[in-house]
């Protein structure tokens, strides 16, 4: 049996760890080396870091920042923001990162997807999704949620995998730090198109939340989550003692 992923995440503007609803109203929440430090130590099994403004500024991914983040964990760490070239991808890996994750800068260049996963490997490279229902049409966004490109997201995320991408990370816009649970149909139609492990994002109000998705769609590798645990709503070991006893296999 496949082991399920807990993933918290790190959303970082000028060097502090932020949280908002809808993509929006962010306010100020830790320490990202602090905050990393601690998960790492409290049994998530991975952690991803964004630089959520770096794509929107137009701007390079805050260096500094991540390489202590990653000297101080010993997870696995994706990263993601301002990554627009393989020289990007190339600077974030010497930082320390395991994954990259890339939304904005391969919108804009569709090959970034494959001259990386040729490169780094298609384990290497994560396609990360902001996606918002318009007009009843799941919708790509760019710009960390800021800006809509007009594309079916469910044809670009199938076409973002077959170009390469090893993993996807569905970012819902729509659930986002409502904490009513996550997306399950916006996961179904990703699970449903691609053969890529799937992480889901947005939605995650308490542990039930965490049951409910994997016992509804097993083919969801991961769950990723930030407010309920930067605020201590729910521990990491709490919520996988509830996952295992609810019969979904973890790292304990």
């Amino acid at each position: 049996m496949i082991t399920k992923r807990i993933i918290p995440c790190l959303d970082v503007r000028d060097g502090r760890v932020v949280k908002g609803r809808n993509f929006e109203g962010l306010q100020d929440v830790s320490d990202p080396v602090e905050l990393g430090r601690y998960y790492s130590e409290c049994g998530a099994d991975e952690l991803v870091f964004y630089d959520i403004t770096a794509s929107a500024e137009g701007r390079k991914l805050f260096t500094e920042v991540l390489t202590r983040v990653a000297r101080t964990i010993f997870i696995p760490l994706t990263v993601g923001g301002g990554i627009n070239t393989i020289e990007d991808f190339d600077r974030v890996l010497k930082c320390g990162a395991d994954k990259v994750s890339v939304n904005s800068g391969v919108i804009r260049d569709p090959s970034l997807i494959g001259a990386a996963a040729k490169k780094y490997g298609d384990q290497c490279v994560v396609i990360s999704a902001d996606v918002k229902r318009v007009d009843g049409v799941f919708r790509v966004f760019a710009k960390g949620g800021r800006e809509n490109t007009g594309m079916e997201a469910i044809s670009w995320i199938r076409r973002c995998v077959d170009n390469g991408a090893g993993e996807v990370v569905l970012n819902s816009i729509d659930t986002d730090g409502v904490k009513q649970g996550f997306d399950l149909e916006m996961l179904q139609a990703v699970c449903s198109a691609v053969d890529v492990p799937v992480i889901a994002s947005g939605g995650a109000g308490c542990a039930e939340d965490f049951v409910r998705l994997f016992q509804a769609l097993p083919r969801v590798d991961a769950g990723l989550a930030a407010s309920i645990f930067h605020y201590g709503e729910v521990s990491i070991a709490d919520l996988k003692r509830t996952l295992r006893s609810s019969g979904i296999n973890v790292r304990l």
